[in-house]
């Protein structure tokens, strides 16, 4: 295989694990600060459960999170050498900022969050946990600079073909990097919200009958309920900043071929390149110019204007979908379940089985909408300034793909660990009291309803 896609695929698979594990710590660490702070106000011993069982899911994510992260810039020296020779005055020091402001606030606190609660005062356990989901977030904040810079790049000026700072406001606050930072942060927000209801959900079905379990179902059903609109609104309008600054993106991602009005929306099809056309095409008429354009008749740039220089249609295509028709069961289960703890305080069998099944459909959704945002950008590695061909090194194909083969076989197994592991902590859930009073042991049959 060539070289240059075998290393794209090693990256996207490098960063494809990396990113399952910071979707969850960046937003967990925030959730951890309200139950946190709920059992301060309430002394209610449930919330304190419920932070000891999700701080181990903390732990272990950030501990994945932080390996996986380090093999990815190993890649920037060996298979991607033009990167940092072409933008490295750019990217060096946004990813230094990271480590500064980030890393070290985290790794110093870490310790006082896990360990420390009975070894210190209540507050500077409850400081430490702020500390520590402060860090998460500017973690995400520089990497998503870093991330939109080259999506949108400002403030540089090139001589010679290197890239030179001349803003730093212009570069942080680049076009895209407002949109990006809000749709990632409440993506990972998403991502815990049906990781707290799903295991949650799980624990409860297997008789784990602890407040703490509800404690927790309750407060996943509520931020699903609440952020998944928002993501939709959010979500509309990072597609017209991009409509604006990367057009061929939101071409393959619409499956639009020709620059023309009355564009329709693409429900499914088979995205033929070769024959630059839509096989077996499903769409309602006119439906994208009306969303992209807030007009019926609005002019939708095609792919075809783009001819040479646009992505791979198909997967930004298909991947575009799974994120949005995952985000709409997002929507319809989060308030489904919103309901029914508000009227009736309980949830279903069958509703609980259902949000147990989407524990991690945020994973799902969140690598869905990565693959458009970075196969959406080819040819281009720095829009307009760098592209994948001339960053890639001189590396022989064999020696990527014997390297990809080890990272994905290492990858399965440290996922299915992972996994394993956050099961195997919600099935220690210690015996509970049941709704009738009497003891309910982890494994029995749970009834129709649950309060």
């Amino acid at each position: 295989m060539d070289p240059i896609l075998l290393a794209r695929i090693q990256f996207a698979a490098n960063i494809s694990f990396h990113i399952l594990f910071p979707t969850i710590t960046i937003a967990l660490g925030w959730v951890l600060l309200f139950f946190k702070l709920r059992f301060n106000s309430t002394r209610d011993e449930a919330w304190m459960d419920a932070y000891r069982f999700w701080v181990k899911v903390f732990a272990l994510s950030f501990a994945l999170g932080v390996v996986s992260g380090i093999t990815m810039s190993f890649q920037f020296g060996t298979n991607w050498p033009g990167f940092m020779e072409r933008v490295g005055n750019i990217a060096g020091p946004l990813l230094a900022y990271e480590v500064l402001t980030a890393f070290f606030l985290e790794a110093t606190f870490l310790a006082i969050m896990l360990f420390g609660f009975s070894r210190v005062p209540g507050w500077v356990h409850t400081g430490a946990t702020f500390l520590v989901a402060f860090g998460t977030t500017m973690s995400a904040f520089w990497i998503i600079v870093l991330n939109s810079w080259m999506h949108t790049p400002q403030g540089h000026e090139m001589r010679d073909g290197v890239a030179h700072a001349v803003d730093w406001a212009a570069i942080v606050f680049n076009p895209s990097m407002p949109y990006r930072l809000t749709h990632m942060l409440i993506a990972s927000a998403l991502t815990v919200a049906f990781l707290l209801a799903g295991i949650s959900a799980w624990r409860w079905l297997k008789g784990d009958r602890a407040p703490a379990v509800m404690a927790a179902l309750r407060t996943g059903v509520v931020m699903g309920a609440v952020l998944a609109p928002v993501q939709a609104f959010v979500g509309d309008l990072h597609g017209l900043n991009t409509l604006e600054h990367q057009p061929a993106k939101v071409a393959a991602m619409e499956g639009n071929w020709e620059t023309r009005g009355h564009v329709p929306l693409v429900l499914f099809a088979i995205p033929d390149e070769a024959n630059r056309t839509n096989r077996f095409e499903i769409a309602i008429p006119s439906g994208a110019s009306l969303i992209l354009k807030h007009d019926p008749a609005g002019v939708v740039p095609g792919l075809n204007d783009f001819e040479g220089k646009h992505p791979p249609v198909a997967p930004v295509f298909y991947a575009f979908r799974i994120m949005v028709g995952v985000g709409l069961l997002m929507i319809a289960m989060a308030w489904a379940g919103a309901w029914f703890l508000w009227k009736r305080g309980t949830l279903p069998v069958l509703m609980l089985r259902g949000f147990a099944v989407m524990a991690f459909a945020g994973w799902v959704a969140t690598l869905a909408g990565w693959y458009v945002t970075e196969i959406g950008r080819q040819p281009w590695l720095v829009t307009g300034v760098l592209t994948t061909a001339q960053a890639a090194g001189p590396v022989p194909a064999m020696a990527i793909g014997s390297t990809l083969v080890t990272y994905l076989v290492l990858y399965v197994l440290l996922l299915g660990a992972y996994i394993t592991t956050i099961y195997r902590l919600a099935k220690k859930g210690r015996v509970a009291e049941a709704t009738d009073g009497s003891m309910v042991k982890p494994g029995s049959a749970p009834g129709e309803m649950v309060a």
